[in-house]
């Protein structure tokens, strides 16, 4: 039981975090990123269940860090990743995993939107080994340790 406590305050944290952070974060790559991340949790056993769709696109909605953005605008783009994803999980993942990429060089929004993925995986308090592996192929892909994140 002391992994799911730890887990929980650790993503309150990072929640807390990433809200003094927020406005910093409002442009199209992160906007992208982020429901990149969002898809590839949602997908993370290899397929994307509507009901899990609808969770995550709820989790989304009502995302304090994510609100500086339009409603639309963010379903628009997490339907268009958790699409590809549903059509060709592989050609999907290497599309999602390229918009995190783009955050390469701004390493805070890149840290942002891991800690995305940590919240919304961890959001049903089942944190699982294939959600802890889209996280950790999203780190590899900013160029950051998944250590950092305990992963």
């Amino acid at each position: 039981m002391a992994f799911w406590d730890q887990l929980k305050t650790k993503t309150s944290e990072m929640s807390d975090q990433l809200k003094t952070k927020s406005k910093q974060f409002t442009n199209k790559d992160f906007a992208n990123a982020s429901m990149a991340m969002c898809a590839l949790i949602a997908a993370a056993d290899g397929t994307i269940d509507q009901t899990e769709r609808s969770k995550t696109a709820a989790l989304i909605m009502n995302n304090d860090i994510l609100a500086v953005f339009s409603p639309s605008e963010l379903r628009e783009k997490f339907d268009f990743y958790c699409d590809r994803l549903d059509r060709d999980y592989d050609f999907g993942k290497v599309e999602a995993v390229s918009a995190i990429a783009k955050l390469k060089s701004k390493q805070d929004q890149a840290r942002a939107v891991i800690q995305i993925g940590i919240i919304i995986g961890g959001s049903d308090g089942d944190f699982d080994a294939a959600e802890r592996q889209a996280v950790k192929e999203a780190c590899f892909a900013v160029g950051i340790a998944p250590a950092e994140f305990d992963l």
